[in-house]
């Protein structure tokens, strides 16, 4: 966990939200669940915590550290998934509701922040740099390294050396890396679209089964380097961002997750 400064004020849940929607602007995106309040609590916010997922690990440690809200980048609630509130769904919510701490998930909009982002923190701790954007409502980043790369596999290694975990790379060529195509997450259904901006790499989270033989079969290569691991970093910085400007405490809580 991070260790914060403590400053004394508080804020109240509708305006932390409305300082999220004003940075994020959520109405803008079609999405697979809804994005800001998902759980309203019952207290002031004095302390914001913040993680990648709100899976009942985060909500403890959020409840330990006496926090008042926090915000995820996977909320709680998706289409089409079952709408009962019963075993693991039950106990996140009861967590929730006992401590009245309130819940904010951003999604798609957390991706594609052009600074705050999952997409754009990503970038800058790889040390890429976008000018242009693909894919749907554009939510891919492209562009190119702040240092070059021999080949494929090099890039691959300087991933798993900054993400602190092992990386799949399929496909590629000889050629060095030149340009970078990259969406966090499980983004792989992005591929086809990276390979049409003329790059020579594309970072996402996750592989499937098709990718391997696009890549091979392209020349360009596919690095799967954890759904959780590239997007560790977009949730932080938007809530650090928020926490300062109201004047409020944030701390990260990292849930390590393999996937």
């Amino acid at each position: 966990m991070d260790t914060p400064d403590r400053p004394s004020t508080m804020t109240d849940a509708k305006t932390l939200g409305q300082a999220f929607d004003a940075l994020l602007q959520p109405e803008k995106f079609r999405d697979y669940g809804p994005n800001g309040l998902q759980v309203e609590g019952d207290r002031q916010v004095r302390l914001l915590v913040s993680g990648v997922t709100a899976s009942r690990a985060l909500i403890e440690a959020a409840i330990e550290v006496q926090a008042d809200a926090i915000v995820v980048h996977h909320g709680l609630f998706w289409r089409g998934q079952d709408g009962r509130v019963m075993g693991w769904m039950r106990e996140r919510l009861r967590l929730l509701l006992a401590h009245g701490i309130h819940l904010f998930a951003y999604h798609l909009p957390l991706d594609a922040h052009p600074e705050l982002g999952n997409n754009a923190q990503l970038a800058r701790v790889l040390g890429l740099q976008a000018d242009g954007r693909f894919g749907d409502q554009d939510l891919g980043f492209v562009g190119t390294g702040t240092q070059a790369w021999a080949r494929p596999e090099a890039l691959a290694e300087h991933v798993a050396a900054v993400l602190g975990r092992p990386v799949t790379c399929v496909g590629g060529s000889d050629r060095p890396v030149r340009r970078v195509a990259w969406c966090t997450g499980g983004a792989q259904g992005y591929f086809e679209s990276a390979i049409a901006q003329g790059v020579d790499a594309f970072i996402t989270g996750e592989i499937s089964e098709p990718q391997a033989h696009l890549a091979r079969e392209t020349g360009v290569a596919f690095l799967a380097c954890g759904h959780h691991a590239t997007e560790r970093y977009g949730a932080p910085a938007l809530a650090a961002h928020v926490a300062q400007a109201l004047g409020i405490e944030h701390r990260f809580i990292e849930i390590d997750n393999p996937a």
